[in-house]
């Protein structure tokens, strides 16, 4: 594999992106390219392998969303709905009257 010059087009994640895109090698460190430039949004970041960073998870947030789920009730299946008795008849719907119309 040849090493990466100025200029190369590269894949790699772009942290405004949010996806891996291609981008293009603005400067190199030990024959690797250390900055790329995206050549979608142009933003310029450190390379960083197609690697996407890890996500930000706040603990305190974490926390209070497990308290709360722990106090949530657990709702009760609905109950069984009660068969009609044989004695009532069933009720139908009155036809609609007719307009008539204008001569």
């Amino acid at each position: 594999m040849r090493s990466a010059r100025l200029g190369d087009d590269i894949d790699d994640f772009c942290v405004k992106c949010k996806r891996v895109m291609n981008h293009a090698v603005v400067s190199i460190l030990n024959n690797e390219p250390a900055k790329v430039r995206c050549r979608t949004c142009h933003s310029d970041h450190d390379f960083r392998h197609e690697q996407a960073p890890p996500p930000k998870v706040d603990p305190r947030k974490a926390a209070l969303f497990n308290q709360v789920l722990a106090n949530v009730a657990v709702p009760e299946p609905p109950a069984e709905p009660v068969a009609a008795s044989v004695a009532d008849p069933p009720v139908e719907a009155k036809p609609k009257a007719r307009k008539k119309a204008k001569a």
